[in-house]
């Protein structure tokens, strides 16, 4: 049951998304009143069924540079912000730069000419100026611009988030329907600490409700660390698939994505092979300061308890098909 209103408004930018959906409905559970700002409100409609009758409205609102205005429109008014907009791969003028750098400025330098101090800007664990990765470079550059603008605004860094229709687990899963063979990428020692979506939307409800310190940055990261290979395995298990799990050196896997990554929505990338190459983990320094979920006041679920109530679509039966052992 959702809270009374408070008559307090939050913006939150990419609402319509994986990780919005379930940040919008938290909000509005807490009794926010949520302007979720999106490039489509005409596909945000399910958003409206989270809370009360006009409790939540979807605006129009792009962060690249050329389209600042709609960035300040979105937030006149609010009480607060959200910035969850990242993509993965770059097409046409969605570029990691636009995005994801200049765009997190965006949000921030608009945030704070309207008089928002209360502002949450969702990075990436990874995010790391020096990488050789321009999606994790520009991440780095996307919270510098955030901090820069607004030195009081908490940061968030979640590695891979799973959830319903996370763009992960689901697209191994749907790759073992297939294919006889699943690549692991530099051997699948890739580690990551994989993180339920509706943990990380309840981080960022509460961080926007003063539960955050000011101005820190928060790793948010499950309570098991697993490798690439560790992961693809939970995958077959739970699809009831037998599939070779194939290791691909980083040269190999480059050479590949730079063939895959000419196809729209391309399954690797070569920027993605270059992130793989570094661990997506909760630092030690983040764990001993508590900057984390628990830092949050949140208790995380693993992949292991969440993921099969989702993955069961991909067995060969579907939901009846007899559970692997």
């Amino acid at each position: 049951m959702n809270a009374p209103l408070n008559g307090k408004l939050v913006t939150v930018f990419g609402g319509s998304g994986f990780l919005g959906r379930y940040v919008v409905r938290a909000l509005a559970q807490r009794g926010w009143r949520v302007r979720a700002a999106v490039r489509r409100p005409d596909l945000a409609g399910p958003l409206m069924t989270y809370g009360a009758v006009g409790q939540i409205q979807a605006v129009q609102a792009n962060l690249r540079p050329d389209y600042r205005w709609s960035v300040e429109r979105a937030v006149a008014g609010a009480d607060a912000a959200v910035n969850l907009v990242g993509i993965l791969s770059q097409w046409g003028k969605q570029t990691f730069t636009s995005v994801q750098a200049e765009g997190a400025g965006i949000f921030a330098e608009s945030a704070v000419a309207a008089g928002i101090t209360n502002l949450v800007h969702v990075s990436a664990l990874g995010a790391n100026a020096e990488s050789a990765s321009i999606y994790a470079q520009t991440k780095a550059a996307g919270e510098a611009a955030v901090l820069a603008a607004n030195p009081g605004s908490v940061v968030i860094r979640p590695s891979v988030v799973f959830g319903q229709d996370d763009d992960f687990f689901n697209k191994f899963a749907a790759m073992a329907g297939f294919s006889p063979v699943l690549p692991l990428v530099g051997g699948g020692h890739t580690k990551f600490q994989p993180v339920y979506v509706v943990d990380v939307a309840e981080a960022i409800a509460n961080a926007i409700e003063g539960k955050a310190k000011a101005g820190a940055t928060y790793e948010l990261g499950g309570p098991e660390v697993m490798t690439f290979k560790e992961i693809l395995e939970l995958v077959l298990k739970e699809t009831g698939r037998s599939r070779l799990l194939l290791p691909l050196p980083f040269p190999l896997a480059k050479l590949q994505a730079k063939l895959l990554q000419l196809l729209p929505n391309p399954l690797l990338t070569v920027d993605q092979v270059e992130l793989l190459k570094a661990d997506s983990i909760v630092s030690a320094d983040a764990a001993a300061a508590g900057l984390t979920l628990a830092g949050l006041g949140v208790t995380a679920h693993t992949a292991q308890a969440i993921a099969p109530s989702y993955l069961w679509r991909f067995r060969e039966h579907g939901q009846f098909d007899r559970r692997p052992i």
